[in-house]
């Protein structure tokens, strides 16, 4: 599947759905456009079986730059036709219960890995903070920048950015807003691990492959939703009232039985299991 966008290029390839920031003569600036394709890309790979794993990349030497700041000083007045560029509502719905690019993120059943190119400052970070692996080359530069521009943090991360990070953590980068090395976002558990500039998306398509290879797709779906979702329960209880529920719910299921045999058999698995037929019952168990 090949899709044309005006700000994202997006194609996907044995398993993989590769989405590249596409702005490259701007570093990628976030525009409202790219918001709500990147919606659209990831609505899309939440229903397509041959997605396994969404990669997201930047085009050239930047993987986002923050918002599109070129209309000068009105660039954040949504009230403003060039604040509603960057940030107005262009969407036009989707399974996100109206929470745009963020809740797409979210809700996605597929994993997600971000792979820092180049710098990525403001929404340019935020908008990765609900994927669920980060890898950054060594060059790549970051920066939380809302309070040295006299804004909030916005695409929800406050709510993702203290439970990946810390609240230590977020404070200290948050609270200043300014720029820091990929070191430092390894040190400080933002990536998982930095690369040379050369073997960042041969290491990020390595990590999508292993995905891709070697899990059941039903499985990935629900771990995906319980790691994000039960993180903040006061207690095990709930958590253990819902994974012992779908533990036996798979249990009996062909995913179980092939995943057994393939390792008995010292081969690899082949699932067939699809996350668009074949989620358990009990799934949903949040509201919705």
């Amino acid at each position: 599947m090949t899709k044309t966008y005006e700000h994202i290029l997006c194609d996907v390839a044995d398993g993989i759905m590769q989405i590249t920031l596409n702005r490259p003569d701007k570093l990628n600036a976030y525009t409202a456009i790219m918001g709500a394709e990147l919606a659209d890309a990831f609505d899309a790979a939440d229903t397509d079986d041959a997605v396994r794993v969404v990669l997201v990349t930047g085009a050239g030497r930047g993987f986002c730059a923050g918002a599109d700041m070129s209309a000068g000083a009105g660039a954040f007045d949504t009230t403003s036709s060039e604040g509603s560029a960057a940030f107005g509502d262009v969407s036009k719905g989707g399974r996100s219960g109206g929470s745009g690019m963020v809740g797409a993120v979210y809700e996605c059943r597929k994993p997600s890995i971000a792979a820092f190119n180049g710098s990525a400052v403001g929404v340019g970070l935020t908008l990765t903070l609900p994927m669920d692996i980060r890898i950054a080359a060594s060059t790549a530069k970051f920066g939380f920048v809302f309070a040295r521009r006299g804004l909030v943090p916005e695409a929800g991360s406050a709510w993702f950015l203290p439970r990946l990070v810390g609240i230590s953590q977020a404070l200290r980068w948050c609270l200043d807003g300014a720029l820091f090395s990929a070191e430092e976002a390894l040190t400080g558990g933002l990536v998982s691990e930095v690369t040379a500039p050369e073997d960042l998306l041969p290491r990020a398509r390595a990590i999508a492959r292993s995905i891709a290879d070697n899990t059941a797709p039903v499985s990935v779906a629900l771990t995906r939703q319980m790691l994000w979702r039960m993180a903040e329960d006061a207690s095990p209880y709930d958590t253990l009232k819902v994974d012992g529920r779908l533990a036996m719910a798979l249990g009996t299921g062909p995913d179980v039985r092939e995943g057994v045999s393939a390792f008995l058999e010292k081969r690899p698995p082949a699932f067939k299991g699809k996350v668009s037929a074949d989620m358990p019952a009990g799934y949903p168990w949040w509201p919705r």
